[in-house]
């Protein structure tokens, strides 16, 4: 029997590479890989790349360093490692990624990792493949199901992609040249992966894509269903208690699926709805295709339908022509909104989109100014909402150990972390807890009594 060979993925960027990155372990599993927590004793490394900012890359160019050194100890004891570098730095750079960083073997974008067994052939014979292309199959057609044993590994909470790719083309994001145009699973091949997933102990369900309401996969007779459709069908399935879908574009957030948020109890009551600036100029400098007012109206939807939602969002400070009364109104909007949290970033020039052309680029210490104040801001509203759950009571889901013995980790609807004394026995159960203690970025409770997997508490009130 061969001995089996290891395989490491590390994640950069969106949960998207999370989920890129277990089905890449997934197809290598009947190829004898099995994974490994850390690079130092992998016969394969993969680095799973982000682009949407250019720090992101840099992260990987430093780690690709490191990574070269575990490649030239290895190989001093005769032992050979291969280097790949995968997902959207991959498909944006390709070739320049071999030129930069020699060590890497296999370049490959995040359409092709369904042909990782034959690119990984090719290295064997002292190729170094580099596959950008955006292949006419679909790569979903040829990936195995989910592996139950590395699944139960994993968690009982995961991701499961429904969505790819962007036709927005907001002038500050790489995602349409590095993910290609919007296209959606069926809803039959993403019902079954689930049900997979459920069987192997997962519990709560986050469904993902580049604009996840813009979900239009074959449903019923081939008629293209909605994601408040696909949302149902989910919902139904025995043993998903939790149900979460993200990243949504308020340009896509139909009727339908506004009033899922009332519907469902199994949808949680947390929302993440960026909306990139609180300025309508900017806003349309930067395609978004809605003004302050068109989200405000949507959040004021959202909120009839369930009132206790939450909503988190992305803000981007310092694009290009942004001025101090432009920042004001994203600083105002935060306010406004009241978000329980939320991503906050430098505006960062991406080769190849028309922010990068534009002549009114922001300088780097006004750009650092205001997101320090933006981020105070959202400190703000998110110490707030923490403190607004001191002494009610949640639905807990129990992910894993806590750091101390005796003490679990766990999850609340709002997707806080709660750590609670608990026996082992109760990851993956559902409790009632009360929250008795506040810190900046957890809650503390003490369990209240043990329910058969009740749905998120309703009418808590956010």
């Amino acid at each position: 029997m061969n001995k089996p060979r290891k395989l490491f993925v590390k994640s950069f960027g969106c949960q998207m590479n999370v989920y890129d990155s277990r089905r890449m372990a997934d197809t290598l599993a009947p190829q004898g890989y099995v994974e490994a927590s850390t690079a130092d004793a992998a016969d394969l490394v993969i680095l799973n790349t982000c682009h949407i900012r250019e720090k992101a890359a840099e992260k990987v160019y430093s780690e690709l360093g490191r990574v070269r050194r575990l490649k030239e100890a290895a190989a001093a004891v005769g032992r050979r490692v291969i280097v790949a570098v995968a997902g959207c730095m991959a498909q944006a750079e390709g070739e320049e990624i071999i030129r930069r960083a020699p060590a890497v073997d296999l370049v490959f974008g995040p359409q092709s990792y369904h042909r990782l067994p034959e690119l990984l052939a090719r290295t064997e014979n002292g190729d170094k493949p580099v596959d950008t292309e955006f292949p006419l199959d679909d790569k979903f057609d040829h990936l195995p199901a989910p592996n139950p044993a590395a699944t139960r590994r994993r968690g009982v909470s995961t991701f499961v992609t429904v969505q790819e790719g962007c036709d927005k083309f907001c002038t500050f994001c790489v995602v349409p040249y590095t993910r290609g145009a919007e296209v959606s699973r069926p809803v039959d091949k993403i019902l079954a992966e689930i049900e997979e997933l459920v069987a192997a102990g997962v519990r709560e369900i986050t469904l993902i894509g580049q604009n996840v309401n813009a979900y239009h996969g074959d449903g019923a007779n081939g008629r293209p269903a909605s994601l408040a459709r696909l949302l149902e069908r989910v919902s139904a399935i025995n043993g998903v208690e939790r149900l979460r879908y993200t990243t949504s574009h308020p340009r896509d957030m139909g009727a339908d699926l506004i009033a899922a948020h009332g519907a469902l109890p199994k949808l949680m009551p947390q929302l993440h709805l960026p909306v990139q600036s609180g300025s309508d100029r900017i806003l349309a400098a930067m395609n978004r295709r809605h003004t302050r007012a068109d989200y405000l109206a949507i959040v004021s939807r959202l909120r009839a339908a369930r009132h206790d939602l939450a909503l988190t969002s992305d803000f981007i400070v310092g694009f290009p022509g942004e001025t101090e009364a432009d920042f004001a109104e994203t600083l105002s909007l935060v306010t406004e909104v009241g978000y329980s949290g939320a991503f906050s970033f430098k505006y960062s020039p991406r080769s190849g989109t028309p922010g990068a052309d534009m002549t009114d680029q922001v300088d780097e210490e006004t750009k650092s100014d205001r997101l320090y104040r933006l981020q105070a801001a959202i400190d703000r509203c998110q110490a707030e909402f923490n403190r607004s759950c001191l002494g009610r009571t949640f639905d807990v889901l129990f992910e894993k150990p806590g750091r101390y013995a005796g003490q679990l980790v766990g999850r609340s609807p709002y997707l806080q972390p709660v750590q609670v004394t608990a026996p082992a026995s109760m990851i993956g159960e559902i409790a009632t807890v009360t929250i008795t203690e506040v810190a900046s970025n957890s809650l503390f409770g003490t369990m209240a009594h043990t329910s058969a997997r009740e749905p998120a508490l309703m009418g808590a009130g956010a």
